[in-house]
């Protein structure tokens, strides 16, 4: 099972979360990032059908991935 935890701090002039060297867009507080980070690992867990993800990796390139939503992820957010 894979694992990912989304870290929580300052970037950009806000607050935002991160997942390895991928930040996400900053908001204006802390409450606000944590809050969403805690939804996106929220919907981690979510089963569904079999999908394919588009994601931006640190260095820009797009990468491309076959989701089976059996198999879920052990996600954990990490607050500063």
């Amino acid at each position: 099972m894979a694992h990912y935890t989304y870290h929580i701090g300052q970037h950009d002039g806000g607050w935002a979360y991160r997942l390895g060297d991928v930040w996400s867009e900053p908001f204006p507080d802390h409450a606000t990032a944590l809050a969403t980070a805690k939804k996106v690992a929220l919907r981690q867990h979510v089963e569904g059908e079999t999908a394919e993800i588009m994601y931006e990796t640190a260095d820009g390139e797009w990468k491309t991935e076959h989701i089976d939503r059996s198999e879920k992820p052990d996600v954990a957010v990490k607050d500063v």
